[in-house]
């Protein structure tokens, strides 16, 4: 499938591939079991120049945008779901700055990212708005020349290892539709504190915390667009850019289990002969090959329309996220079942890639929530159908009637 890409496609997945196989693979258990940060393989991500292939040109990146963005998640997460994340939410705190920040922010915050020299988390859910995210109560008041931020954010990513966080806040509790805004917050803010670190299931290298704003001060040009209210609005616009990617985790997630299923059958012996001799593991094979193939192609396809700026994003992005999560949490199940009873011992590595692919059903959005996200939008675009309605008359209530009494007639007889 190489010549459906470009050469700078192809430099960034092979780079990412070779610090997967590198650095990734080898220390993936080890900090799964620490839950640490892993410093050493950010270095390495960073010594390899892959935390600026989103980021345009103008802003120190390599203008890559969200394919290479996926294509590096992808490989990354082959080896290690955890570190997957670990460089994608980068992108997802930094994409409010990409696509709302004014031309001072961008200058001052994108290069730093781009050259991996510091972390950003994006801090949106609270203890009771997850999926309604409209339903914050952290609170940001202007006072002089700052905003005063007070409130708690909870499950950020990347939160204690980053350097800069885009925390969104109420800034108009009166108004319904302007009453979210948007700012920067950096380390060391006076009020600004992480608090507790969450004991994970999966993805436990990479930390997520509560953040706290007790009377957080940070300056008023620090406000995400120069503008109050717009916050929502960035929100629902980085979730759509981000969402291609989450999906690429989940795609490697699949993938790396996928591979190692494939190896291990090959391998493990049964009553003579290897697994992979026996059909009922020949079949559960081939539908995960197809499964990854085909959820492969809907996240390229979703990341190639962000690129393009496809106006109607959301319903594709909610697509790829919703088929990738749910077919990795298929796929590393039935990877632990072809390794049997080894397959669930932490001994092996395949356990890890079921715990990790989990998540991925749950965050930037449950997957109860991207189906809605579809529906709707299949609802709304409905009405350019309409020329198909003469093909489906709607049945009369009367002859409905009538049909319904004639069969229940004939059941009779």
């Amino acid at each position: 499938m190489d010549e459906l890409f470009t050469p700078e496609n192809l430099k960034w997945r092979d780079r990412a591939r070779e610090i997967a196989d590198r650095v990734v693979r080898p220390l993936a258990a080890k900090y799964d079991r620490l839950q640490e940060y892993p410093w050493e393989i950010r270095d390495a991500i960073k010594e390899a120049g892959l935390f600026g292939v989103w980021i345009p040109k103008e802003y120190g990146g390599h203008g890559g945008g969200v394919l290479d963005l996926c294509l590096v998640v992808e490989e990354i997460s082959r080896a290690c779901g955890g570190v997957g994340v670990l460089f994608a939410v980068n992108a997802l705190g930094s994409f409010p700055i990409l696509l709302a920040g004014t031309e001072e922010q961008k200058q001052h915050y994108l290069p730093q990212i781009a050259r991996g020299e510091k972390l950003i988390a994006f801090g949106l859910s609270e203890r009771n708005a997850g999926s309604d995210a409209s339903g914050l109560t952290t609170s940001a008041r202007e006072e002089g020349d700052s905003w005063i931020i007070n409130g708690q954010k909870k499950w950020t990513t990347n939160g204690g290892a980053a350097d800069i966080y885009s925390v969104f806040a109420v800034t108009d509790a009166t108004s319904k539709s302007r009453r979210i805004s948007a700012i920067i917050v950096e380390k060391g803010d006076p009020g600004f504190e992480i608090g507790r670190r969450e004991d994970k299931m999966g993805i436990r290298c990479v930390p997520v915390v509560e953040l706290h704003f007790d009377e957080c001060r940070v300056p008023k040009d620090r406000l995400l667009g120069g503008r109050p209210g717009l916050g929502f609005k960035h929100a629902m616009m980085t979730l759509d850019r981000a969402r291609p990617g989450v999906a690429a985790q989940a795609l490697g997630l699949a993938a790396g289990a996928l591979e190692l299923s494939t190896v291990y059958a090959t391998k493990r012996q049964q009553f003579g002969q290897p697994i992979s001799g026996f059909q009922m593991v020949q079949q559960m094979l081939a539908d995960m090959a197809t499964q990854v193939e085909a959820g492969r192609q809907l996240v390229y396809a979703a990341a190639r329309a962000c690129d393009a700026g496809v106006a109607e994003l959301t319903k594709l992005a909610a697509m790829s996220k919703l088929f990738c999560t749910d077919m990795a949490m298929k796929v590393t199940t039935d990877a632990v079942q072809i390794f049997g009873g080894y397959g669930y011992m932490k001994d092996y590595p395949i356990e890890k890639y079921m715990r990790d692919a989990k998540i991925t059903q749950i965050y930037e959005g449950t997957n109860q929530v991207q189906r809605l996200v579809v529906a709707r939008n299949l609802i709304k675009e409905s009405g350019s159908l309409d020329h198909l309605a003469a093909f489906i008359p709607l049945p009369d209530h009367e002859n409905t009637i009538a049909d319904s009494e004639r069969a229940a007639q004939a059941a009779g007889a």
